[in-house]
């Protein structure tokens, strides 16, 4: 414990913070080092695994946190007990909404997720004092929003085809956001039923259309969860872009 305080006050950046893979993209990445400094004493970063709930819908509000990698699934709970995915979100998402009482949605690990949490007290103090912070979460949720609207236009109007290969090129390109080629490679983070919730499809509709895409060559499945991209592009394509 002493060698680890002592390296963080003789470092300008923190080593917690040293080794975040998502920090400068982030809503930390509007920080000074001091500031990032007096983040990290309140700070903790852990692992989960899939399937963990990360934040409950209507629960009070005690923490926030940035993930690190990832994806988190969210969801809202409708009046009959159905459960609806409404969004998913990567690294270097915030995850919380700074000054509400309670949790607005169900925040679950799709993958295994790494987050880096701090006291809702903490950065709500912060964001008061530092409008560079305010200025990127601010940033960050303009940018969620945009992303929001770009959705409502896939499920309302696009085909089945169209959603299931939007689907793969989110994943594609936000999962792996420094990834500079033209291809991909990842696991699949939901399942079949999972993500047939998500575009509002069948599960059949979806494992027909993943086999056109696959017949067609614009993927590779392997595994039933490994997917090859050889072309983005061409997914693009096939996704109405």
């Amino acid at each position: 414990m002493d060698i680890k305080r002592k390296d963080v006050h003789n470092s300008d950046t923190p080593v917690l913070c040293q080794a975040c893979e998502s920090r400068h993209r982030g809503v930390c990445g509007a920080l000074t080092s001091d500031q990032l400094l007096q983040l990290s004493k309140h700070s903790s970063r852990r692992a989960v695994e899939p399937g963990t709930e990360l934040i409950g819908e209507s629960t009070q509000i005690k923490n926030y946190s940035n993930i690190i990698s990832g994806v988190v699934k969210l969801s809202k709970m409708m009046a009959d007990g159905r459960q609806q995915i409404v969004g998913l979100q990567f690294a270097p998402d915030f995850l919380g909404r700074p000054f509400r009482k309670e949790n607005g949605v169900t925040a679950e690990a799709a993958t295994e997720v790494k987050v880096c949490s701090f006291p809702k007290t903490v950065i709500e103090r912060m964001i008061g004092e530092m409008p560079e912070l305010e200025h990127k979460l601010l940033e960050q949720t303009l940018d969620e929003l945009d992303e929001a609207r770009n959705w409502m236009l896939t499920l309302g109007r696009k085909t089945a085809g169209e959603k299931v290969a939007s689907y793969l090129l989110l994943i594609a390109t936000h999962a792996f956001p420094e990834n500079e080629t033209d291809t991909a490679e990842f696991e699949l983070p939901m399942s079949r039923m999972d993500i047939a919730d998500f575009l509002g499809l069948t599960m059949e509709t979806v494992s027909r259309q993943f086999t056109k895409l696959r017949a067609d060559g614009v993927i590779r499945i392997t595994n039933n969860r490994h997917v090859v991209i050889p072309e983005i592009t061409r997914l693009s394509d096939r996704a109405g872009f």
